[in-house]
Formats: C-alpha cells, structure tokens, sequence
C-alpha cells in the first residue's frame, strides 16, 4: 500500500491546518475574482459598447473555460515537475496580463482590433486559472497532508464559490459605473494581491521532480470514476444557475434571484459546517448521503406547484452538491501516488470543467423539446446514476493510498 503523506507534513491539528490553509484561500479568492468579475461586463462591452452579435458574445464568453480545460494537464504536469508554489506564481502573473489585455482592449478606438486583442486576454486566462488553481489545492494537500484534503478542496471551494458570486455584481456594478477599462484594472489587481499573498507562503517539498511521472491517462483511468461522478452531480448546478431565472419567468412567478441565493446558502454553509466529513467519513458515504439530497432538490424543482417549492428545490440541491467535490476528491487523492498528485488535479477539475461546457447547450435542447420542467427532471437522473457509480461502482478499485 503506497503511503502519500508528504515527508515535510507531520498531522497538523485542525487549528494548524485552518492557519495553514488560510492564506491560499485569500490566494484562490483573490485570483478567482479575476474571473469572476469580468464575465457580466464582458457581453455588456462585447455587445454594447463594440457592437458584436450575442453570437460573438458567447464565442468570447466560452474561450477561457475551453482553455482551462485544455490546459489543466499541462498545469498539473509543471505542479508535480516544479512544485504547486512555482505553478500559482507563474499563473497569478498570467491573469494579470490577460486583465492587461482587456486595458488594451478597452483603449483601442477600432471595434475588430479591440474584440482581437480581448481574445487573447480570454485565452491567456484559461492557463493562468489552471495553474494557479491546480497549484493551490496541490499545495493545500501538501501543507496539511493528503489525509485532510476534504477539507482543502472544501476551503478552496468556498473561496471559489465566493469570489464568482461576488465578482459578478461587482463587474455590473464597475461596468455601469466607470466602464471596461476599470473592469479590466481589476483583473489586473486582484491577481497581483495574491501574489503578493503567495510570495509569503514557503514551499512545500517537490514530491515528483525527481520520481518517475505516471502518465496523464493513467492517472485519469485511476480517477475516471471518481470524476466521473463529480461531473455528473455538477450538472443539476450547471442547470439551475442557467435556467432557473427563466424556470421562475416561464411559470409567472418572483423570487429567482431568491433561488440562486438559497442555492449559495446551502452550498457555502455546508462546507462551512461539515466540510471535515469526507475526511472523517470517508469520500463515499458523504458523496451518496449528499447526492440523495440533491436528488430531492431537483425533485422539488421539477414538480414544484409554487416558488416556495422551487425555493426549497434550489436550496437543497446546493445543500447536496456543496460536499461531492471534496468527497470524490478524498477518494480520487487517495488512488494515486503522490508524484501525480498535481496531474490528478487538474484532471479531477477537468471534470468540473467538461460538465459546464456541456451541460448548457443538451439542457438548452431538452428544454426546446419539453419545457423547462424537463431540465431539473434530467438532473434528477444524473444524481441517480452518479448514485449508482459511487455505491455500485467503486468497490472493487484498488487502494493507493492511506
């Protein structure tokens, strides 16, 4: 049996872990703002200001996520090659300079040239989020041990959760305000903040550089399963955050914005409150008990006769899906050796990343054929089969790790 604990880490106590997590959530909120902040003001500057079609708009929108996914093999490569702190202080410097980019961007007065150089800038964000996302967790897992990485990916998620769901009003509110190029000012100062951040957090021992790296695929055939399951318990949120404010408009009711905020509550609370589960539990148990409540969220979304209802639906289903990923990542941690750790990583986020691709454009034809309803019907299903994975599918796998 391989034994991933990191050399340098010696069982850390809960209160010694939160300090040590601690600064790299600053560094992952920090740097996921600059994420987050651009996305409502970019169709509001792609669209009103350069006058572009929605189409262009959604070409501009979906490039960072596709080369975050493309990337994510290559960000945990150089983590388990260089080490998680060298991968966040080369990617916080990359989002930086795509915030630059959206400056130019913003300072060009010809529309082609101005949408041109935005391209670039959406590009290059999508590797600096792998890198500097990769690279935190990985080095969460090696500050704290592989035994509580529950509660590194729980931390670093809320972190994640919180700065998407604050960047947004932030970027409409800049956007309105000032204009893009204060936008894209933002995006180049928060991710600077983390590094200002990161350069005060010392290293943690480079497990893979001088061992022998497993394979890309290898290290996913050893987790498909666990991201497997992830992805399909990502979809009912990829749904919900999509759909839901035209769910509650097509059945003439208020309160959609409620949904989403119950959606948050229940999702960040969780983690607040039960994040040590999976360690303490163990991934599996945690993940099916949590996909039976999302289950019944999407439930009552789907044959909800009023909002109060739907209000409920949504909040639960935040309250189930909010400790899958750490779960499932217990579990997928726990199958490869530590020389891979990096890779495992960003191939567990791949994962994640696939499912929001994906998900939008098959709900979208679900729901021209048989209404919105359908939707939250079809998220019930993929909590049921990710069910069925988890209890049924996992067994058998082998055990690579304490």
């Amino acid at each position: 049996m391989m034994n991933n604990a990191s050399p340098s880490v010696s069982s850390p106590s809960s209160h010694e872990s939160a300090l040590r997590l601690l600064p790299l959530v600053a560094i992952v909120f920090s740097g996921f703002l600059a994420v987050g902040l651009p996305l409502p003001a970019l169709p509001l500057y792609v669209n009103g200001v350069l006058d572009f079609s929605p189409l262009v708009v959604g070409w501009i929108i979906g490039l960072q996520p596709l080369t975050t996914i493309l990337t994510r093999k290559f960000a945990g490569t150089y983590v388990d090659r260089h080490g998680p702190r060298q991968s966040v202080m080369m990617g916080l410097p990359m989002a930086a300079m795509a915030g630059l980019l959206y400056v130019a961007s913003a300072l060009i007065p010809h529309p082609s040239l101005a949408l041109a150089v935005l391209v670039v800038g959406r590009v290059l964000m999508g590797p600096a989020e792998s890198l500097f996302l990769t690279g935190t967790m990985t080095w969460g897992i090696g500050r704290v041990g592989p035994q509580r990485t529950g509660i590194v990916m729980s931390w670093q998620g809320i972190a994640m959760f919180a700065a998407l769901g604050l960047g947004a009003p932030l970027g409409v509110w800049v956007m309105q305000q000032v204009d893009f190029l204060a936008v894209g000012l933002a995006t180049v100062a928060f991710p600077l903040l983390g590094l200002a951040i990161a350069w005060r957090v010392p290293p943690v021992p480079v497990v893979g550089g001088a061992r022998k790296q497993v394979p890309f695929l290898r290290v996913i055939g050893m987790i498909w399963r666990q991201g497997g399951a992830l992805s399909l318990a990502s979809a009912p949120f990829a749904v919900l955050t999509a759909f839901v404010v035209l769910y509650f408009a097509s059945r003439g009711w208020d309160g959609a914005g409620l949904a989403l905020t119950g959606f948050a509550a229940g999702y960040i609370l969780v983690r607040l409150f039960f994040g040590r589960l999976p360690d303490q539990l163990g991934g599996r148990k945690v993940a099916a008990i949590s996909l039976v409540i999302e289950a019944l969220g999407q439930f009552l979304l789907w044959m909800a006769p009023s909002p109060g209802f739907a209000l409920a639906g949504a909040t639960l289903t935040g309250v189930g899906f909010s400790l899958v990923f750490p779960a499932m990542g217990v579990e997928a941690m726990r199958r490869v050796p530590p020389e891979s750790r990096g890779v495992a990583v960003g191939g567990f986020l791949a994962f994640v990343d696939i499912t929001s691709g994906v998900t939008g454009p098959l709900a979208g034809l679900l729901i021209g054929a048989y209404g919105y309803r359908a939707a939250f019907l079809a998220g019930l299903a993929a909590c049921a089969i990710s069910f069925a994975v988890i209890v049924f599918g996992m067994g058998r796998e082998p055990q690579r790790g304490a």
